[in-house]
């Protein structure tokens, strides 16, 4: 307590902390990239897969699905044949084949208005129907069910998987040990079908889809799996986890998916990599590390990596599952699939309880480790921490080069420590003499315009380009899903000027300590925010903190204000979504050019818009409200005059 009372003490150890704190901030920097790098090394981080659920551990059922290769391709050639014929997806024969299944078959029709066209998938007024069959438990009252769901894509795709449910349904149908209702469901338009199915099946409506009413329901939905597959026969399966605005289902589903697949021989990867055998080599651990960064770049884009995506949102666990038919040598045909699914479904019938003893928040660097939110956390508290210690030294960074030795007013007001005007301190004891001329103190009302201004910008980012598209389209040659995207350039690039017109309004800018302030203020401002972002979506909490945060700490309006500009312009949100399209290229090995990448990185503009407003993903306000304006204020800062 003498170390905090005691002024001249308290001088001193601010001067230690000053004189420390570039040695601390370059150490945390460097603490929470190799924090991060070792991620991916299991024997230090990384564990090993195990299952919490005791419902679901300890043994395995024995799986059986007879003659269920061939009812399964049979029904995919009818369901394709159909398909074609109807030039869309078969309702009637679905209804028809469901019920010969002896289900319970209900449709339901939906429409949805999209904001602007989605030129992507030449789309602007969706309208289609989802067909459900519900298979009774004969143990149980309904009061619980599961899900298998197929998404009706367009051409030849996703026909095999039709019939593997189908042929499932058929199989499920002769046993009588279920003990939950299961849902069978085919959903047209992707997301947009699975969104309203869902919102009818709750009785919401969070996304403003129509739909007409939900006639038949099962139990409460535990668990889902939704099933993609385009091929008779497949080398592995794939398993997507990434939910909406970076959900993850519970671990114990995926470890359900891995240790059937590893029981059946089936060779199952995760990003589309298969791990490898041996942990202690470069290679390995170079393999590992890119598992990572797919993960990260797709958990942090906030959209759904498959339809089991907007079931995490209601509190259901589950995957989507994709067959991927590549040109490895062993082939498994769909009865391998079909045991497998079975299976599954076999141990989540016996739950009596939602999933929940075993992690909602970690990293999978592989399908047999994972790495758990107390252990990848640190990572971004090192970076974090520089934020932390800048922002309590910045209001002292320049004392030798400022005249008046009150200076350290600011510091002594923000720690509770002034001088009265008799030059006594608030001890009692006397305190440094004034100057000949003192510069005014800075009002805590001088950092209202700047906020103001930048965060109307972000509010002006968010609302004008979807309200202004048909002005747009009717003053320029352009369309308006192409008028979204450039007006929303348009406004971004025009936050450059704001400290032109900030300052014309802030009283005081000649002041160092209004700088000082209002740095303060945006360090603060965006530790706040990364922290808030990590506990809801890690990936784009610690892509934000690596791009944002070295530059935050150094960006200052005196020094090389060209290096610092051109810093500040390359860690903008928008360059580092530019630079994590190119990232995603070289980990999936498929490099493109720049004007690809360009093209790219406007429909990733134009899709973040959609997901917001038919999903309700929360990345583009996020940026909009919070991080741009972050952003600007650091901008201020390095022009203030």
């Amino acid at each position: 307590m003498g170390l905090l009372s005691d002024p001249h003490r308290r001088r001193a150890l601010s001067g230690l902390v000053q004189r420390l704190n570039a040695p601390l901030c370059v150490g945390s920097l460097a603490a929470g990239l190799l924090w991060f790098g070792a991620l991916a090394f299991p024997p230090f981080f990384a564990l090993r897969l195990y299952m919490s659920e005791n419902a679901m551990g300890s043994t395995m059922v024995a799986e059986h699905f007879a003659h269920g290769e061939q009812r399964a391709l049979a029904f995919a050639r009818e369901f394709a044949a159909h398909k074609r014929k109807a030039r869309g997806m078969p309702v009637a024969w679905l209804e028809k084949t469901m019920r010969t299944l002896g289900l319970e078959v209900y449709q339901q029709d939906f429409s949805r208005t999209l904001p602007f066209p989605d030129e992507a998938r030449e789309r602007y007024m969706v309208r289609g129907t989802n067909v459900y069959g519900i298979l009774r438990a004969p143990r149980a009252a309904s009061t619980e069910s599961l899900v298998l769901s197929v998404p009706c894509s367009g051409g030849q795709q996703n026909n095999q998987a039709v019939g593997l449910m189908l042929a499932l349904a058929s199989y499920f149908r002769g046993q009588i040990y279920w003990a939950k209702d299961i849902i069978f469901l085919v959903n047209e338009h992707d997301l947009i079908g699975m969104e309203a199915w869902l919102e009818a099946y709750h009785d919401v409506n969070v996304t403003e889809v129509h739909s007409s009413g939900m006639l038949g329901r099962a139990g409460a939905i535990q668990a889902a799996i939704s099933l993609e597959l385009s091929s008779d026969v497949i080398t592995s399966f794939d398993v997507a986890v990434e939910g909406l605005n970076g959900q993850l289902p519970n671990l114990d589903l995926v470890n359900l998916f891995y240790s059937f697949c590893q029981k059946n021989g089936l060779l199952c990867t995760i990003q589309g990599k298969l791990q490898r055998s041996e942990w202690d080599s470069l290679p390995a651990y170079l393999h590992a590390l890119q598992t990572l960064l797919l993960m990260m770049l797709k958990q942090g884009s906030g959209r759904p990596q498959g339809d089991h995506g907007l079931f995490l949102r209601y509190h259901i666990e589950a995957i989507t599952v994709r067959g991927i038919n590549s040109f490895r040598q062993y082939k498994f045909d769909m009865g391998m699939m079909g045991i497998t699914l079975e299976g599954m479904f076999r141990k989540l019938n016996n739950l009596l309880e939602r999933l929940h003893q075993s992690y909602f928040f970690y990293l999978l660097p592989s399908l047999s480790h994972f790495v758990s939110i107390g252990v990848y956390m640190p990572a971004l508290g090192f970076l974090i921490l520089i934020l932390e210690g800048r922002g309590l030294l910045v209001p002292c960074v320049s004392l030798d080069s400022l005249p008046s030795p009150h200076a350290l007013d600011l510091w002594m007001k923000l720690s509770r420590f002034d001088t009265d005007p008799d030059g006594q301190c608030c001890d009692g004891q006397q305190g440094p003499p004034p100057a000949a001329v003192e510069e005014p103190r800075p009002s805590l009302l001088t950092l209202v315009p700047p906020l103001l201004i930048c965060h109307a910008t972000g509010l002006a980012l968010y609302f004008v380009p979807i309200l202004g598209q048909h002005v747009a389209t009717q003053h320029f040659p352009v369309s308006e899903s192409e008028a979204v995207v450039l007006t929303v350039i348009a406004i971004y690039v025009a936050g450059l000027a704001l400290p032109h017109n900030t300052h014309r309004v802030l009283t005081g800018s000649g002041s160092d300590r209004g700088w000082m302030m209002l740095k303060l203020l945006a360090l603060l401002y965006l530790a706040m925010q990364l922290g808030c972002m990590a506990l809801i979506n890690f990936s784009l909490g610690f892509l934000l903190a690596v791009t944002l945060v070295p530059v935050a700490a150094v960006v200052q309006p005196t020094g090389p204000k060209y290096l610092y500009t051109v810093l500040l312009v390359l860690v903008t949100p928008a360059a580092t979504l530019l630079f994590c399209i190119f990232l995603y290229q070289e980990l999936i090995e498929y490099p493109i050019t720049i004007l690809e990448g360009w093209q790219r990185f406007l429909q990733a503009i134009a899709e973040g818009l959609l997901d917001h407003h038919l999903y309700g993903s929360i990345v583009f306000p996020f940026v909009a409200f919070f991080v741009y304006p972050c952003w600007l204020l650091l901008w201020n800062v390095l022009f203030w005059k």
